[in-house]
Order: C-alpha cells, then structure tokens, then sequence
C-alpha cells in the first residue's frame, strides 16, 4: 500500500537532457518525486520494480520505442501514460491514445502545461478509484471474520461467511456444491448436500433483510450456486 506521506512519482522516460531536467526540475517544484529514465528498454522493469503513479513517456527513444513500450504496459497495468513526442500528426495522436495512453502533449510545450495535466489525470484517477472503492457494496474482512453491506454488518455464522467470501470472490461463476462444501468447514465433518442448501436459505435471508429487491444468489439448477451482485472488496484478505 501508498505512504499517504510520501510524494506521488511520476516517471519521466525521455532522452533529450535538457528536456528531461526540464521536466524533472517543474514536477518536483509541485511537489512529485521523480524518476527519469533515457532509454525505452528499461521501461518496463523500472515499473515492475517500483510502480509509479504515472508516465511522461516519449516515443522517439533509444532501445525500444514509446508506442510499443505503451504496449507492453497496457498488458499488465493501468498506470495512467502521458505521452510527449515530436509528432503532431493526427494519425500519431490518434494511435498512441488507441493503444492505452491517457493524454497526449506535442513539442514544444510548456512544462507548467505539462505539469497541469499530470493533475488533472491523477486527479481523475483519483476519483475513478473512490467510485471504485464505492461501487463494491459488498465489504468482507477476513481477519475480523465480517462482512457489510451498504455499510450494514451481516450476522453471519461462520460457514455462512465462508460460503459467502467463496461466492462473492467470483461474481457469475458457478459454483458447485461439492466446491462450496470444500471450503465451508475447517474440521472435515462429514455434511450433505442439504447442509450448502441450508446455509444459502438463511445467507440469502440476511442480506435481503437490507435489499429486498437485490438478486444475491442464483441457484443453477442441477449445478450449484453463482453470486449475482457487485463484485465483493477483500480487506485485508487474500
């Protein structure tokens, strides 16, 4: 998790030195931490080692290009791209924001304009996060073993919360209730079929208790049981 106390970095891949320094020198007078890169290959292992919370990235550069760098990041991360180049052709703009970048700045630019748009993305990024964090209604809590809905904590023996974090950790999936019955008891006791039907009755039971005309858990005839709500958000959990 983010130090609150600590500076937001902002990785600058551009090998032009005064540019660079430009954009180093302005980014951390508004108060970001900074790292600057000068070749596209080291790109992608500088993110997987420390994850920064944005990209200014320049597509002509030496070792592997910015389009293609883009590319890489896109498969395995949403870190917000900028993207500063030389190419003002719309085709040039118009692919590098196809291909996964959030803005796009032409040279020459001034660095205040620079620096104003890094805010807005975070800025955006930031609110996106917290509608996120609001959009999953569903809150479990592993090591306090509870769960909330629309801030309401359930009652929840605890089968019905592990039948519940079990259903709700993969929303639409269909689960068995062999898989269910799996991951319900620690001890091994030997229960039956009847005992999963028993615990969704009443788990279904509590949580219409707060919203009534929500469809929680689908039952799949002759399969088992999917959970058909919001996806749930793990505290603390795996």
């Amino acid at each position: 998790m983010e130090n609150l106390n600590q500076p937001l970095q902002i990785m600058i891949v551009e090998d032009e030195p005064k540019l660079g320094q430009l954009l180093v020198d302005y980014l951390q007078a508004a108060g970001y931490a900074t790292c600057w890169l000068t070749n596209g290959n080291d790109v992608i292992p500088a993110v997987h080692a420390h994850p920064p919370a944005l990209i200014l990235l320049d597509l002509m550069l030496p070792g592997c290009d910015g389009l293609t760098v883009c590319r890489e990041l896109r498969r395995f991360t949403e870190i917000p791209v900028m993207m500063v180049t030389a190419k003002i052709e719309e085709i040039d703009r118009l692919l590098g924001l196809e291909i996964g970048a959030d803005d796009y700045i032409c040279k020459p630019y001034s660095p205040r304009e620079v620096v104003a748009r890094v805010k807005a993305i975070l800025r955006r990024c930031s609110r996106d996060q917290e509608r996120n964090d609001d959009d999953a209604l569903l809150h479990i809590d592993e090591p306090r073993f509870q769960a909330s809905y629309r801030g309401q904590i359930l009652d929840l023996t605890p089968a019905e919360f592990r039948l519940l974090k079990t259903l709700a950790s993969q929303p639409g999936n269909v689960f068995s209730r062999e898989q269910l019955l799996n991951n319900l008891y620690d001890d091994y006791r030997v229960v039956t079929d009847r005992t999963i039907d028993s615990h969704i009755k009443n788990l279904r039971r509590k949580l219409e208790h707060i919203d009534e005309d929500k469809a929680f858990i689908r039952s799949v005839y002759g399969v088992g049981y999917r959970w058909e709500a919001e996806p749930c958000k793990l505290l603390n959990g795996l």
